[in-house]
């Protein structure tokens, strides 16, 4: 297999045979994923495809599903559905494609190995893996149920109220980004975004301002823009994100590259859908918003019930992988003899993989005893 440096040319000459990239967001990109091995897990998704088929042979008969792909501990947030209310669930479909359904629970696991080694969380790998894995049981065998954050989830409404944005820090936020110097593809690219998201605001309305937006690890580099207007006594914002074909086609190299995944994994999904999420000429529209946000594996700290929240988190993996209806029978024979520590184990190895990785990506040795995996 190619070496990390040499996979990440790669991918980006095909990422940017896609869309237009943004050099300066490519440099943070970089500056991020060599702080330490969970943003450089993060931002390389299309390296841990490569590695899932060198590493996984123990998982090759595993049923195949619309999996998330890059699933972790921050691909969660809240959103509000059609009636107001806050919804918690998974927030990033970017890497959609159809995978055995394990992919997806070996990679929350190894996150949250690698947020724990980063001192986000401190919930043992065995526990965790327990916890994952028993939400994900319970919620296949019930056919799933969305997180609506009221009466029925009281705690986990707790949580996620903690994590929530102060709507003047957070507008601060939005707005520090400034106009730069930028390429022609760009321009061209901020010119389609822009019209895009004026459609998408609130009418009538004064004019929008509209900005670069710099969020996440995995797709910085890639266009974002958001679109801010004051609207009837408050700010309202839309953001949209150049959408693109998943890593998993570029480690196939199937050409030319199939339309995303995005919105049918969303749509047949167990979920209260975002009313303002949709997918429009090549680009992912959402509304943005203090109660619409990320919730970040930082603040799982201050006595967060963490055996409750990866349970959750392994009940949402359900809630997706039942979409595909078809391999539910399939799905859930497989269930019956997968053990809890071979999936820790796969885990154990492509954490370590990522390790060594990340050393050879950022010239640095990582201190932490690799055994920690197991905790």
């Amino acid at each position: 297999m190619r070496n990390i440096q040499e996979d990440t040319r790669r991918y980006q000459k095909w990422l940017s045979k896609q869309t237009a990239m943004v050099v300066k967001d490519l440099r943070k990109k970089k500056e991020k994923m060599s702080q330490h091995p969970f943003p450089f897990f993060r931002g390389t998704f299309y390296r841990w495809v490569q590695l899932w088929t060198q590493l996984s042979d123990d998982f090759s008969d595993a049923p195949a599903v619309r999996c998330v792909g890059d699933l972790h501990l921050e691909n969660f947030g809240t959103w509000r559905d059609a009636e107001g209310r806050l919804v918690w669930g998974v927030n990033d479909f970017d890497e959609a494609y159809r995978l055995p359904y394990v992919f997806d629970l070996v990679r929350l696991l190894a996150s949250m190995i690698l947020a724990r080694q980063a001192k986000l969380i401190t919930l043992e790998p065995v526990v965790a893996c327990k916890q994952i894995l028993s939400g994900y049981r319970e919620s296949f065998a019930d056919g799933g149920k969305p997180f609506v954050l009221a009466e029925n989830n009281s705690e986990l409404l707790e949580m996620a109220m903690k994590s929530l944005a102060n709507p003047i820090k957070f507008w601060q936020k939005v707005e520090e980004e400034k106009n730069h110097k930028e390429s022609a593809q760009i321009t061209a690219a901020r010119k389609h975004a822009s019209r895009i998201l004026k459609q998408s605001l609130p009418t009538p309305g004064p004019v929008a301002k509209i900005l670069p937006r710099v969020a996440g690890i995995g797709s910085l580099g890639r266009p974002r823009f958001v679109a801010i207007s004051e609207w009837n006594g408050g700010k309202v914002a839309r953001e949209a994100k150049a959408l693109v074909s998943s890593a998993c086609i570029w480690s196939s190299g199937i050409k030319p590259p199939p339309e995303s995944l995005y919105e049918t994994i969303v749509d047949r999904a167990v979920r209260m859908p975002d009313p303002f999420l949709r997918i429009h000429k090549g680009w992912i529209v959402r509304r943005i918003a203090p109660d619409c946000v990320r919730i970040e594996a930082g603040g799982f700290q201050n006595g967060v019930n963490e055996p409750l929240l990866l349970n959750a988190m392994g009940w949402e993996t359900a809630n997706i992988h039942l979409g595909t209806r078809k391999s539910r029978p399939a799905v859930s024979d497989h269930l019956k003899t997968l053990q809890e520590d071979a999936l820790l184990a796969i885990a154990t190895r492509m954490v370590e993989a990522t390790v060594r990785d990340w050393e050879d990506f950022s010239g640095k040795v990582y201190k932490n005893a690799r055994a920690s995996c197991i905790g």
